[in-house]
């Protein structure tokens, strides 16, 4: 089967490598898309000091839906099933394995020998971990359950985010695009920070009210002038940058609440004046709970003329370095890629 690789020139391109066999409980999924997330930061972090036709690495991806075409046994899923390939792997036996909550497993990132990651033709999951796609659901529209809905999908569920709110989200990468999303799904008032102006664009179209300028001086203020000076309901920061996270804390109203989904960021909180006097609560997730997928799902279908402008671009997947270079400039929402194409 085919995968993504980088060579030893530092250009992308596709590879050979063996076929997957499931075994136990692990199921073989042929990949109809591979959703594409922050991958793209190696094309500049490889060493080009090899020769073309040889592969530096590979093993990229961890976003997928396909259709299900071998089982080792019977299990939650069966050959010809339209699933959802969750990007986790833990355990499955555990107590956050079984409450949902599996990016918390303190046995993630289990693999069986010979399974590849998601920009492939094939691949292997555990059946528990493969969730099912509704008839009504197309496929490219459920690769938006992955990291690009999923991970502000579950701070705003936590935060119990509804249409009495205004919500500041930060980044207006594919995560805070997705979190545009749900929250206009849910009725909030969207106010947005994103400096990339096709994002900003695309923000607006998908919900947010006001986008604004991060690098704005006047940008907390600008924040406080839209909430009567009083800060908005609740915050989730989708950029993973420590200034952005920092924002979310003091743009928050006394009695707040700041989401902090996904990676990176190091900032200082004063303990006493933020958590102690202003009473603000911190919430943080890497990504949903699986039991939460058919609200996701929900989601998704009411939002299915947003779907068609988030998921921006689908290429095939020999045009990984096209891909990774177009997510380098922002111009673009989730991006999609086709193994088969």
């Amino acid at each position: 089967m085919q995968v993504a690789a980088i060579f030893g020139d530092g250009s992308v391109g596709l590879t050979e490598q063996p076929d997957l066999k499931p075994e136990e409980d692990y199921v073989l999924v042929k990949v109809v898309y591979a959703a594409t997330c922050t991958e793209y930061k190696y094309l500049a972090a490889q060493p080009t000091d090899g020769k073309a036709d040889e592969v530096a690495r590979v093993g990229f991806g961890h976003e997928a839906v396909g259709e299900v075409v071998e089982v080792a046994q019977p299990g939650q899923v069966k050959v010809g099933d339209r699933v959802v390939v969750m990007w986790v792997n833990g355990c499955g036996n555990c107590a956050m394995c079984d409450s949902g909550e599996v990016s918390h497993c303190p046995n993630l990132g289990q693999m069986p020998p010979g399974s590849s990651p998601k920009y492939a033709q094939y691949v292997l999951q555990k059946d528990l971990f493969c969730k099912p796609i509704p008839d009504d659901i197309s496929f490219k529209h459920a690769a938006a359950a992955l990291c690009g809905m999923g991970p502000s999908f579950e701070a705003m569920d936590l935060m119990q985010l509804n249409a009495f709110d205004t919500v500041l989200i930060t980044g207006m990468g594919p995560v805070g695009l997705g979190g545009v999303i749900n929250a206009s799904y849910l009725g909030a008032r969207i106010i947005a920070v994103e400096g990339v102006p096709y994002r900003v664009n695309l923000a607006k179209e998908l919900g947010a009210e006001v986008v604004l300028d991060p690098a704005d001086d006047d940008l907390l203020e600008k924040i406080k002038a839209l909430t009567g000076g009083v800060g908005v309901d609740k915050a989730v920061d989708c950029s993973a940058a420590a200034a952005a996270q920092r924002l979310c804390v003091e743009a928050v109203r006394t009695k707040g609440q700041v989401g902090f989904p996904g990676e990176g960021g190091d900032f200082t909180i004063d303990t006493l004046r933020e958590l102690g006097n202003r009473g603000l609560t911190l919430r943080g997730n890497k990504t949903m709970n699986f039991h939460s997928m058919p609200r996701l799902m929900d989601v998704i279908r009411a939002s299915a003329d947003k779907m068609d402008k988030y998921l921006s671009h689908t290429f095939p997947m020999s045009r990984v370095q096209d891909v990774w270079e177009l997510q380098a400039t922002g111009a673009c929402g989730k991006v999609l890629l086709d193994p088969w194409g």
